[in-house]
């Protein structure tokens, strides 16, 4: 047994090539939290560069079709057997792979704490009477809603629906429980399963018939309140992306055509997929106004300071495991995960690598000691112990379960007091470009960009660009207006409509 066993990286070694690169003096905890930390710089700036490169500003409808029109062979990540069946894309019913720390407790939960959210759960059924009595939000949900109509064989005598989302089951409390300003501001937020139906394309993570999501409603006496939470929330949503997940992300105000139903306006964080050439809306945050509120709706109501009955202004925001889907699709391909490592289950795998007469027990003995000396500094290491795998097999498995960091053990390192680590390589290609016509609107979308492009802001002109791009794949349609607007020079004309343009919005095609 090894005594007095003293760990000191000498050198890391990047996609098993002969690179070595020596590393300052330091201890060894600090030197694998520097890894880790730049793995998951790296991989947001790969990401990110990969995002911007993939942007088109068109300003005319010409360059739109183009872009369109073009066609890129799509790498479709869950479409081979051998990576699902070995990943399952990331998660299981196995602690090992569990999501759940960094999905709600780690960051989000505490957040909405310090901004004095309470915790909730409310029911899973609605009546149809209750979902009705908003009728434009229920008309937006209308075809996903799911029905329970029978108990064991017997019908009920009234129709319950599966929650597609929580307005309508949380309203009629904030009915009963706000009567005047102490009351307010009222927030509150469930973790939750919900359904929607999906007809058609269904995919895991992205777009599931019944998925897991956080849900906000408050309440405020003031509209200035319910806008500054509004984006309070966004940034909260902003840094789950792009801080743990390593996702770049455009925050922005969705279009009329495009908001949530029902609310005054919405504000989401949009993402895109370079393979696939589609934006993907990470989450969302809706100031839903006095819509909800009014007495003809749910009736909620207090009074205010000067003694009169006033509206309450009301918010909702969401995000769900759509996050998860969102990370292995802009991280990974078909050799596997590729996970950033703050959110990792196993940011460190450390694998013995014995050969021929070596003293293997030692080498194991030396690979614990590691994993030990690693989870003291709280870093998340596990030793792969396993023998009847080589260890060739076992890098293939561990980089394709998108560990961050791999650690090598075998008789030379022993001797030379000493340890290897080896990154996954980073797969990545890039593709940026900007177009500012039509024409180059179509090439872009053609080639599967994300398209930057000056807008006349006409619901017609938005409706008339989606007839224009059916396709196979489907339309395109306006993703958000983003917060941080390029200059808008003099005379700038819409790309699709001629008209003078009033701001630069995202358009590109979306799940």
């Amino acid at each position: 047994m090894l005594i007095g066993y003293k760990l000191q990286l000498l050198a890391l070694r990047y996609d098993n090539s002969a690179k070595v690169h020596l590393l300052k003096d330091s201890t060894v905890s600090e030197q694998f939290k520097e890894i880790l930390d730049d793995i998951q710089t790296n991989l947001f700036e790969a990401a990110k560069s990969r995002q911007e490169a993939c942007i088109r500003i068109v300003t005319s409808w010409d360059e739109y079709v183009e872009q369109v029109n073009k066609k890129k062979k799509v790498i479709g990540w869950w479409r081979k057997k051998v990576v699902r069946k070995e990943t399952r894309l990331g998660i299981s019913h196995g602690k090992d792979e569990d999501f759940g720390k960094w999905y709600s407790e780690e960051f989000f939960d505490k957040e909405i704490e310090e901004m004095e959210v309470e915790k909730c759960m409310f029911p899973l059924f609605v009546t149809s009477a209750v979902l009705q009595k908003e009728k434009t939000h229920v008309a937006g949900f209308e075809p996903e809603v799911a029905w329970v109509t029978k108990a064991g064989k017997s019908d009920l005598d009234v129709d319950l629906a599966i929650r597609p989302t929580s307005e309508t089951v949380i309203y009629p409390y904030f009915s009963k429980w706000i009567r005047n300003h102490h009351d307010l501001p009222m927030k509150v937020n469930q973790w939750c399963n919900v359904v929607r139906w999906e007809f058609s394309n269904p995919m895991p993570f992205i777009r599931s018939r019944e998925f897991y999501w956080q849900e906000g409603h408050t309440a405020f006496a003031t509209k200035e309140e319910a806008d500054a939470e509004v984006l309070e929330i966004l940034e909260l949503y902003r840094q789950i992306y792009e801080e743990f997940l390593a996702v770049p992300v455009i925050k922005g105000k969705k279009s009329e055509l495009e908001k949530f139903a029902g609310a005054l306006y919405t504000c989401s964080i949009e993402s895109f997929i370079p393979n696939t050439g589609r934006g993907i809306q990470g989450a969302t945050s809706h100031c839903l106004g006095q819509n909800f509120s009014a007495k003809e709706f749910f009736d909620i109501t207090f009074q205010n300071e000067k003694e009169k009955k006033d509206s309450v202004w009301q918010n909702s925001w969401a995000y769900s495991t759509r996050t998860i889907g969102v990370m292995v699709m802009v991280h990974g391909d078909d050799k596997g995960l590729v996970l950033p490592p703050k959110v990792a289950s196993q940011q460190v795998i450390v694998i013995p690598v014995p050969y021929r007469d070596a003293n293997t027990q030692e080498i194991f003995d030396a690979c614990a000691v590691t994993v030990k000396t690693l989870r003291k500094a709280g870093i998340r290491a596990n030793v792969d112990k396993r023998d009847y795998h080589t260890p060739g097999w076992k890098y293939s498995y561990w980089e394709m379960k998108g560990v961050p960091l791999r650690i090598e053990i075998g008789p030379k390192d022993l001797t030379n007091n000493q340890v290897r680590a080896v990154r996954p390589k980073q797969r990545r290609d890039a593709c940026i470009q900007i177009a500012r016509t039509w024409d180059e609107f179509v090439e872009a979308l053609g080639q599967k960009k994300l398209i930057l492009a000056p807008w006349c802001d006409e619901e017609e002109v938005e409706k008339d660009v989606k007839e224009r791009t059916k396709g196979d794949t489907g339309a395109a349609k306006t993703l958000c207006t983003p917060f941080d607007q390029p200059e808008m020079h003099e005379g700038t004309k819409c790309f699709a409509s001629g008209k003078l343009a009033k701001k630069w919005s995202y358009w590109g095609r979306s799940y």
